[in-house]
């Protein structure tokens, strides 16, 4: 899954395709280099970053996901996005899937999904993007998350939404610590027993900072190292922002578990 954010303060590449079209070129880009899935968003959610509303992000993000629709129709199109109006204006230009950080929370979003009849995305995070990092606070960090994804996973299907289009995500680096977040990733078959597939989103993060002491621009490696074990440890779909390489080296990693969870090819 490559990263587009259509944003002008995301934590890694704010502002650089905030334009339509270096967007579009940016996504392109992405799906030449190996991307199965583009995951399009125009709110961040960096931590301390401020809400926007409906209306910026639906001139962010639509205009995109007509574009890439047209001119990439075999890639599947994910929009990152919390609010109801924005994911139901994507799914209408195109979008294939919903990524949302809040496991569909907000008023309204369980029964719009549920007719909507797109793959589902259910992130845990502890907070919201502007205080989720102040102070994140656990008993058992693994159970915990679990619990929640277990609980949402429920709440869609009470709502109508079939258990195969959905898939979890533990919200690394969403109201974690970088001992939170190890706990995690070691963890992650735990997350795999819920019986649907595993997003990770490590690409850049905090996390490399803390373990590394690396800049954002230069945590590629630590990148692919966090992509490698959490294949490795049975997640299914990696968030990258650097595809062409994580793709490398997921098809090495790729090599060291059953085939039947393989990597769709280039």
């Amino acid at each position: 899954m490559g990263v587009l954010n259509v944003t002008p303060d995301s934590f890694s590449d704010g502002g650089r395709y905030l334009a339509t079209d270096a967007a579009i070129d940016q996504g392109l880009g992405l799906v030449a280099e190996g991307a199965a899935i583009l995951d399009i968003g125009g709110e961040s959610t960096r931590p301390g970053a401020e809400p926007v509303g409906v209306a910026e992000e639906l001139r962010r993000v639509v205009p995109v996901i007509e574009a890439l629709r047209e001119r990439s129709p075999r890639t599947l199109i994910s929009i990152d996005t919390r609010k109801p109006a924005v994911m139901l204006a994507a799914i209408a230009a195109g979008a294939d899937l919903v990524n949302d950080v809040n496991a569909l929370q907000a008023p309204e979003a369980l029964p719009e999904l549920a007719r909507a009849g797109v793959g589902i995305c259910l992130m845990h995070m502890q907070g919201d993007p502007r205080s989720m990092q102040r102070a994140p606070a656990y008993t058992d960090v693994v159970a915990e998350v679990a619990a929640f994804l277990r609980a949402r996973i429920d709440a869609c299907r009470a709502a109508g939404i079939a258990l195969e289009r959905l898939l979890v995500d533990p919200g690394f680096g969403f109201g974690k610590s970088t001992a939170h977040n190890l706990e995690l990733l070691a963890a992650l078959d735990d997350f795999a027993r819920l019986g649907r597939p595993v997003l990770v989103g490590l690409s850049r993060k905090s996390l490399l900072r803390d373990l590394t002491g690396r800049a954002v621009g230069q945590r590629l490696a630590g990148s692919l190292a966090l992509a490698t074990i959490a294949v490795l440890h049975g997640a299914s779909i990696v968030r990258a922002h650097d595809v062409a390489a994580t793709l490398d080296a997921l098809r090495v990693a790729e090599a060291l578990r059953p085939q039947t969870r393989g990597v769709r090819p280039a």
